[in-house]
């Protein structure tokens, strides 16, 4: 037996005994066909590992950076289900108490074994930069942002609704479709700012325009969008020509920081995320200075618990670490008891919070499904490490929303006034 194969049939032995203590529900398939438990049946839910390079680097670095970059390069894969049939047959013993258990003279004796045997390739995600927060520069900002954005507008197509939204639908019903949700939820933004004919409105951070044009088409309103992706820019301007809504849309790329004017409404949907801690009071700043006396600010955005450690520390678990160098360079998340105070110092009254947290569970259970069903186009739009890193990443978005570790609040305020504020007494008008 050569040493190829003494490893094998060592590591065969621990992953044996790891999944008779840990009573897993998926088996685990290996380089060479071997499958664990032996008699796992082939079409069975299972994970596989496609050489003895994965093992080695796991071994090395059980960090998520390694597991991100093997899931990318389908080096770790799962077969037969998804991940979210994965999750849902996670082992019930503690992962704690699973490590406490093992025979630590076995360990290391696997871990000889592979301690040489070189890492094999591709690294598709090592190159990406790190997981450092934004400067707030406009420089800066706009490399983020035209990282994660402008990755193919046809790729987009594929999985969003479409309207091309890239933010919390919102469910009057939890079987309605994308598109409705989408819909729904345009329209609940602009039904809170209480839009009317002739008003303006400041889309900060607008995406691919479609608050913008809904609000124009709906509510008669002029609307300024600004983005840093020239990909929307694009996708946006050639739809409000479509549209004709060359007078009522105007859609620039352009950081946030830097729009001009003042309006009567603002929205920010989604955009806090990108912004990093150290620069919430420009965000405040900025949407405070672009309102008049009296206006509404809708702001929407992801948020941790407030009793996390992150939330108290500002330390990022390695999970978000690897999300923000992957996905959302530059981003970071807020808790809401800070906004609402960041909000209030920084000059306005807040009206309403209302969380939407189950919303975006569903959300994104949607987008991985959509992706999952044009696979394959995806893959030939964007390349395969590009279409499974977004797979996994949305697949975790919505399964960090279920088991609510993460929230979304919609928080509505106004720019302070002495005075009365106009709004009606009730909230029914949101829900007529």
């Amino acid at each position: 037996m050569d040493k190829s194969q003494q490893r094998l049939e060592l590591l065969r032995r621990f992953l044996t005994d790891a999944h008779q203590r840990l009573g897993l529900e998926f088996g685990i398939q290996l380089w060479d066909g071997t499958r664990i438990p032996a008699d796992y049946p082939a079409d069975g839910l299972a994970v596989s590992i496609a050489d003895e390079g994965a093992i080695a680097a796991l071994m090395r670095k059980p960090k998520p950076e390694t597991m991100a970059n093997l899931w990318a390069a389908a080096r770790v894969d799962i077969r037969n289900g998804t991940i979210f049939d994965l999750v849902a047959k996670r082992p019930k013993v503690k992962t704690k108490l699973f490590l406490k258990s093992l025979n630590k003279a076995s360990v290391l004796r696997l871990a000889s074994k592979f301690l040489f045997v070189p890492r094999g390739g591709p690294w598709p995600l090592e190159s990406v930069g790190t997981e450092k927060q934004s400067d707030g520069s406009a420089a800066e900002n706009k490399k983020n942002i035209s990282y994660h954005y402008d990755v193919s507008n046809a790729f987009y197509e594929l999985w969003l609704d479409k309207e091309m939204v890239y933010t919390c639908s919102y469910f009057t019903d939890w079987n309605n479709s994308i598109d409705q949700s989408q819909h729904d939820k345009l329209d609940m933004v602009c039904k809170k700012l209480r839009l009317k004919p002739g008003e303006t409105l400041l889309d900060m951070g607008c995406g691919w325009g479609a608050l913008s044009m809904h609000a124009a088409r709906y509510y008669g309103v002029k609307a300024y969008g600004v983005t840093l992706s020239e990909q929307q820019v694009a996708y946006a301007n050639e739809k409000i020509k479509r549209l004709g809504l060359q007078d009522q849309v105007r859609i620039e790329c352009k950081d946030y920081a830097h729009a001009e004017g003042v309006y009567d409404k603002v929205a920010a949907i989604g955009m806090l995320e990108h912004v990093g801690i150290d620069n919430f009071p420009t965000y405040y700043k900025t949407a405070w200075r672009s309102l008049k006396p009296g206006g509404l600010f809708l702001h929407h955005a992801i948020t941790r618990p407030g009793k996390s450690e992150a939330a108290r520390t500002g330390k990022r678990r390695p999970e978000f670490a690897a999300l923000t160098r992957y996905i959302f360079p530059g981003g970071e998340l807020d808790y809401i008891g800070r906004t609402v105070t960041n909000l209030e110092v920084h000059g306005f009254e807040v009206r309403d919070v209302e969380c939407w947290r189950e919303h975006y569970m569903i959300t994104c259970r949607h987008w991985h499904d959509r992706l999952v069903a044009n696979w394959d186009a995806a893959v030939k739009e964007v390349g395969e490490a590009t279409a499974r890193t977004w797979l996994v990443y949305l697949a975790a978005c919505s399964i960090t929303f279920e088991r609510n570790n993460c929230g979304l609040y919609q928080t509505l305020s106004v720019k302070r006034v002495k005075g009365p504020t106009g709004l009606p007494p009730t909230r029914a008008y949101l829900y007529s």
